[in-house]
């Protein structure tokens, strides 16, 4: 059973409501994390979050989830589509893992279609804005 989850934001999401919001929206990172707690506390689950443009730190993140979390939803934002160390960390560490995309990555430039993540992630969801997260949290909810 779920109880506590991670949710890992990776590189230029921290500007969230100033970066292209014709493409990722107005709001910023502190509604977008302030609602996924909302979310998760009042379906009895511990959220953290956390956020960095560097990653390593994304994989030292994800190094310390596999004995604290029960789950990860990473948005890795850039290193979706390049980073084989990222894969590699989540498929090191054991727990389920929902890669989120706020863009539906598909319709936008050709090499945001590839995710190198993807293949150990449980699953990917994408193109539902800040719902992209909400529904990635109802998934591992249901696991």
């Amino acid at each position: 059973m779920i109880k506590r989850i991670l949710v890992i934001h990776g590189p230029n999401l921290n500007l969230l409501g100033e970066r292209e919001p014709d493409v990722y929206g107005d709001n910023n990172i502190d509604t977008l994390n302030a609602e996924i707690i909302r979310r998760a506390e009042k379906s009895g689950i511990q959220c953290d979050v956390f956020q960095s443009n560097h990653e390593g730190e994304i994989i030292d993140k994800l190094h310390e989830a596999r004995k604290i979390y029960d789950g990860v939803i990473i948005n890795a934002g850039a290193y979706t589509h390049y980073s084989y160390a990222i894969r590699d960390a989540i498929s090191a560490i054991k727990i389920p893992c929902i890669e989120v995309h706020i863009s539906n990555v598909d319709a936008r430039d050709s090499f945001r279609a590839n995710s190198v993540i993807a293949p150990v992630c449980v699953g990917s969801i994408s193109g539902f804005g800040f719902g992209s997260y909400y529904l990635a949290l109802q998934a591992l909810t249901e696991m």
